[in-house]
This record gives structure tokens, sequence and C-alpha cells, in this order.
């Protein structure tokens, strides 16, 4: 597994502390984001997971705790929009330049509107994909969003 990713690399030069961490990817979980908690010994809540949509037909991005499901309605919201659904994985492979299951919100190939969900905000660390499968950065909520350039709001079903 390779030790710097685009996504690192782009936390490194913002200047944000955050400590990599790996795991078993299981690519049969029935939940990447729940397996990779339970590998990784850290509460659902924390670990939060990569999502691509679409919102009124243009690409955003949006992270939330493993345990949970996005709202498109609150998403569209969140983001100024009228109507949201889920990317086909295909399409977020291309835009993001990551693989399904290794998508991090950090570096993608184009950047994109961002929102996350609002109570990740009140964890003392966050883990998301550091842009590899098997592969987590461990960092401060704020610095993530920070890092995303993401709009905070309730995004969660």
């Amino acid at each position: 597994m390779a030790k710097t990713t685009r996504a690192t690399i782009a936390l490194a030069k913002l200047g944000i502390a955050f400590t990599v961490h790996s795991y078993d990817y299981d690519p049969d979980a029935e939940s990447i984001g729940l397996q990779a908690a339970e590998a990784l010994g850290e509460q659902p809540s924390r670990v939060l997971k990569t999502l691509m949509a679409e919102l009124d037909g243009k690409p955003v991005c949006v992270v939330l705790p493993s345990d949970r499901e996005v709202s498109m309605k609150k998403l569209a919201a969140a983001l100024g929009g009228k109507s949201a659904m889920m990317m086909k994985p295909a399409d977020a492979e291309r835009l993001t330049g990551y693989h399904v299951g290794g998508i991090s919100p950090f570096a993608q190939k184009k950047q994109v509107p961002a929102a996350i969900e609002q109570a990740a905000l009140s964890e003392p660390h966050v883990f998301i994909n550091a842009g590899q499968r098997g592969y987590q950065v461990r960092l401060d909520p704020a610095d993530a969003q920070r890092a995303m350039q993401a709009v905070a709001a309730s995004v969660v079903a």
C-alpha cells in the first residue's frame, strides 16, 4: 500500500495535522464504512464515508458518519439545489480519480461543491478515506471541513 496518496499530499500541503491508518479492506462487506470502523476499532460516528452525488445534474461530494444514510432532500437544501441523487459508481470513479471503496473528499481530480454532516464536527477526531481502499486519515473534523471547503449541514436521513 502506498504511503502517500493525492489526498495525503494535499492535506500536508495545507499544513493539516493527520495520521494515516491502514486496515484489511473487505470488498464483500455489506457496508464498507462500518467494516472500516470495526477494523479500526472506532465508533462508526467517527469513521466518515465519502459519497458522490448529483445535484440538479452537477456533481457534489458529501461526507457523513458511516452508520448513517444521506438524505437527498437535506443534501440538496444544504448546497442550494432542488434535487439530488446518488452518482453511478463508474461516474464517481471517473470524476474523482479514486476507486469506489477508496474515494477521498481530498484532492479529487475535479473540485466539486461539498457538504459534511454537522454532527461530525463535534467529534474529537474523525477518520476519512485517504484515497485508497483500506487507508484512512485521522484528523480534526474542522480541518477536514476546511480542506474540503465544505458546507457543514445536517445531511443525514
